[in-house]
């Protein structure tokens, strides 16, 4: 028999607030996190803004030593390991170093890239004749699954213990690697989570791509436009979002605050087919991931309340709203109210999908949709499939049951996922 899964923890490092007391008001607020970067006009670029959160040295030291802190650059890993720490701490667990092995706990964190300043630093120091000063943590700080190492060691968790990369879908997809652990009794938790490191050396190739806006260099809260008419690309951000699931038997057994339940989802890959490449989603795909989700989650289409949209401010923004409603055979007045969390934090790239689906649950739990900021002029194209009336300017208290949350990244790929309000 398979397991049911719940969400016990949540911790969240954004760009417009860092714990999930400051990120669950920033979202109900509509606070943007999104603020201008004078380095960005310095090395030309055409996009000059950016979401950094908020993470100063008295907050490092709290989850840090000084010792461990000491050549430390992978902010990737900083914020990875700063939610990671939250959530554990928030599902009602003790942080001790000296803890014994838990086997029944594992950890799914994912990244795009890692340590890129610190890889940088080592570069220089290679090319001025110095492999002596790299540092004994430079291989720790720049491997791809420096986070899950990191943290794992810090939790000491003894399941499986891995690092996922699919591009933007790589914080839904590791949910969902953990969820099917859990489900199928290999692990009685799973720490999830996703996580990107901010900056010049991150943002710069797609700024090359000419996919980031520069029209609102000057005024930033306004520059990140999900669905908007005027969109012109998207905004840059970095953070991590963390998750600890449960199994249901684990969470009542030891009386475990519940957020959610994770009923399902998808997995799957356009193969760069039918429309589809390396940076554009093969329609049908995409629509066949929605479907398949709602399917593997044993509900009905008219069941999803709530979308989290991928939704990022480009050109393809209408695509997924037709990709939607086509999936779920809604539109109009009954497409179902959909937002997108970019509107406030920009595109997190790998830690977008674990940022947003912490923005997804703290939604649900608290009964309420977050605001799409920045879409007073809803692109002409998007308005033939849904009411505009379905997209919030300011939040609005909402009494719903599923909420739906979808990624789709570069490489054609794509993950949805969803969740359920947990009534004991």
């Amino acid at each position: 028999m398979t397991k049911r899964v719940v969400i016990t923890g949540l911790g969240v490092v954004a760009p417009n607030g860092v714990g999930i007391e400051a990120f669950t008001r920033a979202l109900k607020d509509g606070t943007s996190g999104i603020s201008y970067h004078q380095e960005l006009k310095d090395l030309k670029f055409s996009c000059q803004i950016g979401g950094i959160p908020p993470v100063s040295d008295e907050l490092k030291s709290k989850y840090f030593t000084d010792l461990q802190l000491r050549g430390f650059n992978s902010s990737g890993i900083l914020y990875g390991c700063i939610s990671g720490i939250d959530a554990w701490k928030d599902a009602g667990f003790i942080l001790n170093r000296d803890s014994k092995l838990d086997y029944d706990t594992g950890l799914i964190f994912g990244t795009g890239t890692s340590g890129v300043e610190k890889f940088r630093e080592a570069i220089y120091k290679l090319d001025d004749g110095n492999v002596r000063r790299l540092g004994s943590t430079v291989v720790l700080q720049t491997m791809a699954s420096g986070v899950s190492a990191y943290l794992s060691g810090i939790l000491g968790l003894g399941n499986q213990v891995t690092t996922n990369s699919s591009a933007c879908s790589t914080g839904t997809e590791a949910l969902l690697l953990g969820y099917d652990r859990i489900q199928n009794g290999k692990a009685k938790r799973m720490l999830v989570g996703s996580c990107s490191d901010h900056g010049p050396y991150v943002w710069g190739g797609f700024d090359a791509m000419r996919v980031m806006t520069y029209k609102h260099n000057m005024e930033p809260e306004k520059g990140s436009r999900p669905m908007s008419a005027t969109a012109s690309g998207f905004v840059p951000g970095s953070g991590a979002g963390a998750l600890v699931l449960e199994s249901l038997e684990s969470a009542l057994e030891r009386g475990a605050k519940i957020y959610a339940e994770v009923l399902g989802g998808e997995v799957n890959s356009g193969g760069q087919r039918n429309g589809g490449t390396l940076t554009a989603p093969n329609a049908e795909a995409v629509k066949r991931c929605i479907s398949k989700a709602v399917e593997n989650a044993k509900i009905s289409n008219v069941e999803v309340d709530v979308i989290n949209g991928h939704l990022t401010a480009t050109t393809k923004d209408a695509l997924e709203i037709q990709n939607w409603s086509d999936a779920l055979n809604r539109s109009g007045e009954d497409f179902p109210y959909i937002n997108s969390t970019k509107s406030l934090v920009g595109h997190c790239l790998a830690a977008a999908g674990a940022i947003e689906c912490v923005a997804s649950i703290i939604q649900l739990k608290e009964q309420f949709i977050a605001p799409s900021i920045n879409c007073e002029d809803l692109h002409p194209d998007i308005e033939k499939w849904l009411h505009r009336d379905k997209i919030l300017q300011t939040a609005q208290q909402y009494d719903f049951n599923i909420i739906a949350k979808a990624s789709f990244g570069f490489g054609d790929v794509n993950a949805c996922i969803l969740f359920k309000r947990f009534i004991a």
